[in-house]
């Protein structure tokens, strides 16, 4: 027998109960902008080209023009469009950057736990480590947002045995960690079920840009392609579009500007979806539809 996680069961996406999203919409679409901060001369992170030795100025510099000025032109983008976000944090933005957060929870955006820094993964620590992590990115956001983050994406996706366990002892309700469906999924823990939902990596600029080497026209095409055969997949049955961004990628004017085209074409269409933000499909997930979900 091979090895299973034991998180939830296998049930092909033609054989679940059908359910509408509010205003009977049949697509969910949402923005996740993942606002990052990286050790100087240490630990991971994206790289625009191969590393030198550290300190690798080169490639710490590139991801820091995220902050510095690809989100605000983002946020500028994100305003013209009237579109909500769910901004995906590592609790060291706010010492750092908290001019940038100030200005997303002046949105009205949700924050969502995205642990301490991308240079570091928690599933390499002990259980007891990894627990105090999340403990300390969550204590973080609640001080600065009023309330407790809902939500959980992990640095690099990175998960131990023990991760969503530890999620739902810390008081989260849901996860974007897996990428294994089109439609939020009710996942079991040792204390109760998490709700996995539906998080992207494919649209998502890293893979795309970073991994694939595809241009800024081609990421935008995939977003907008996805968009309608997504749209079209619904009629049958509802479902959950992500589209993941990361400032110092398609922050950059070259991107920018065919990402820009891309989220105009999904704002045209508004009244035919859902435009809404990770923790109000959580919340809808679990208060009216928590029967439906596999």
């Amino acid at each position: 027998m091979l090895k299973d996680h034991g998180r939830y069961n296998y049930r092909p996406i033609t054989e679940r109960a059908d359910f509408d999203w509010p205003g009977g919409a049949r697509l969910a679409v949402y923005l996740g902008l993942n606002l990052e901060h990286f050790a100087f001369g240490e630990g991971l992170g994206a790289e625009l080209a191969p590393g030198g030795p550290q300190p690798d100025v080169l490639n710490y510099a590139w991801r820091d023009y995220g902050n510095r000025v690809g989100a605000w032109r983002m946020r500028d983008v994100f305003d013209e469009l009237d579109l909500p976000v769910s901004v995906i944090a590592n609790s060291a933005m706010y010492a750092y950057a908290p001019e940038l957060m100030a200005a997303f929870r002046a949105r009205g955006d949700e924050v969502i736990g995205h642990g301490r820094s991308n240079s570091e993964r928690q599933s390499t620590l002990p259980a007891a480590q990894e627990a105090a992590l999340i403990h300390e990115a969550t204590a973080v956001l609640t001080e600065a947002e009023g309330k407790a983050p809902q939500g959980w994406l992990s640095p690099w996706i990175a998960e131990s045995l023990e991760t969503p366990d530890l999620l739902v002892e810390a008081g989260y309700g849901y996860t974007l960690n897996w990428c294994m469906d089109d439609q939020p999924v009710w996942m079991r823990t040792r204390s109760g079920p998490l709700l996995s939902i539906p998080y992207p990596q494919e649209v998502n600029d890293i893979p795309a840009i970073v991994a694939r080497k595809d241009g800024a026209g081609a990421f935008a095409d995939m977003i907008i392609d996805t968009f309608e055969e997504m749209r079209s997949q619904s009629q049958g049955q509802s479902l959950v579009m992500g589209i993941a961004l990361h400032p110092y990628l398609v922050g950059q004017p070259h991107r920018l500007r065919h990402l820009r085209r891309a989220l105009s074409h999904i704002a045209a269409q508004r009244d035919d979806i859902w435009l809404t933000r990770c923790g109000e499909i959580h919340r809808y997930c679990r208060d009216s539809i928590a029967d439906r979900l596999a």
